[in-house]
């Protein structure tokens, strides 16, 4: 009773304390840190509750699931399994004995339930389960996505700014009325499905009435504008045309507007959306590993030119200090923007952590698929000696620290321009 007492007392300081820290990190930075980061944390926690719960289902035995590492802030132990929660957010895990053939610290009257004595499909499944996380977690961000957020729409062309023009105190749309924000629905009774569809008509109407019904807070309005001859008008000291042919110009920018997704369509939409996802983050991991980058990287710390040059910006991989910059820069360009970083991260580190090398994930499902193909039909099942892979495993390892430390120096020393400027 004591130990669970404690437990509770520690369990509302900790809260106490996160909760205090989230509101100063509002009041210094704003609203868009503590989001990005709770969100990162959310997804590592998915990672782990996909091992977690799969191993649950599977039968085996979980000894530990924590949220971060170090030391220990809070835990408390609810049946055969120990929560808590450690002091530098940065991860998480889960906790299943016989990872290894050598893993000596285990029960013998709980042998049956460890890692190593599951079935090979279960063992994938464990082993899989924390990418399938990323995976389901990006699907439902996307989902969101286009039900809440919605998606640029080629026929739905709105009005994005107007154009100063000189001597002018107000261009041909603003004498029309036209607002920020409208979507142009038709000209002269002709519907308009696309931004070069709408410049056409305008350029061949030059000086003539037009009609233009717009959409302006869910209702539709009909305005009457008269394009003006460009070569009439200036901007910036030049003409807006030339030549010996008129060209109609109202003086607007135009942009796509975004249109919300009913939820039965965003379902399929979702799966093409993070399968594209799935394909163009495979390109750039093949391009993460190879040599050029790793050169390309070390130029780059070695020479403050290289690490600033905008093309090398563009291409470079980021750390989890630039992810976190870069998607809290993102709010600046609205939700959408945000969450589809949060898609990308999903897939990226799903499919990162199923190169089969230990200790990936991946790993695990390439060295129990070798044991299964080296096991033969009424035979004892084949146990792999992991230790001879170490060799190999240190040198995957010390490339994954070298990528680590170089993207980390890289994103602090010399972080990315802001895209969203």
């Amino acid at each position: 009773m004591k130990a669970q007492s404690s437990a509770a007392r520690s369990l509302v300081t900790l809260l106490v304390g996160l909760a205090a820290m989230v509101a100063l990190l509002t009041i210094w930075v704003g609203w868009a840190l503590p989001v990005v980061v709770g969100a990162i944390i959310v997804m590592v926690m998915g990672h782990e509750f996909g091992h977690y719960i799969s191993a649950k289902r599977s039968g085996m035995a979980v000894t530990d699931f924590f949220v971060g590492f170090g030391p220990v802030l809070w835990s408390t132990k609810i049946g055969e399994t120990r929560y808590g929660v450690r002091a530098i957010l940065a991860g998480g895990y889960v906790k299943v004995p016989g990872m290894t053939w050598s893993d000596t610290n285990v029960d013998p009257a709980s042998e049956a339930r460890t890692y190593r004595s599951a079935s090979y499909p279960r063992k994938v499944i464990f082993a899989s389960a924390g990418s399938i996380m990323h995976g389901v977690m990006a699907l439902l961000l996307a989902f969101a996505s286009l039900t809440l957020v919605g998606s640029p729409s080629s026929s739905h062309v709105g009005i994005s700014g107007f154009t100063p023009w000189d001597a002018h105190a107000r261009n041909a749309a603003q004498i029309a009325g036209l607002h920020l924000g409208d979507r142009i629905m038709s000209i002269n009774g002709t519907a308009i499905t696309s931004a070069d569809q709408l410049v056409n008509i305008v350029h061949a109407d030059s000086g003539r009435h037009i009609t233009m019904v717009v959409q302006r807070d869910g209702k539709d309005l009909t305005l009457h504008a008269t394009p003006v001859d460009g070569r009439t008008i200036k901007v910036g000291g030049v003409p807006l045309a030339t030549g010996s042919k008129s060209d109609g110009y109202l003086g607007i920018e135009l942009n796509l507007q975004t249109v919300r997704t009913s939820w039965w369509n965003a379902i399929p939409r979702s799966f093409t959306q993070v399968g594209s996802m799935i394909a163009t983050a495979t390109h750039a991991m093949i391009h993460v590993f190879s040599p050029g980058e790793f050169a390309s990287l070390f130029h780059q710390v070695a020479s403050p030119a290289a690490a600033t040059n905008r093309t090398n910006q563009l291409t470079r991989p980021e750390s989890i200090v630039g992810v976190v910059r870069i998607a809290v820069q993102s709010t600046q360009n609205g939700p959408g923007t945000l969450l589809a970083i949060l898609m990308t991260v999903n897939v990226f580190v799903g499919l990162l952590n199923m190169i089969p090398m230990l200790p990936l994930d991946g790993g695990y499902v390439a060295v129990a698929t070798y044991e299964r193909l080296r096991t033969r039909r009424g035979a004892p099942r084949y146990r792999a000696d992991i230790n001879r892979l170490a060799p190999v495993v240190y040198a995957f390892m010390t490339v994954l620290l070298v990528l680590f430390a170089s993207t980390l120096y890289l994103d602090i020393v010399h972080p990315i321009a802001n895209p969203f400027h």
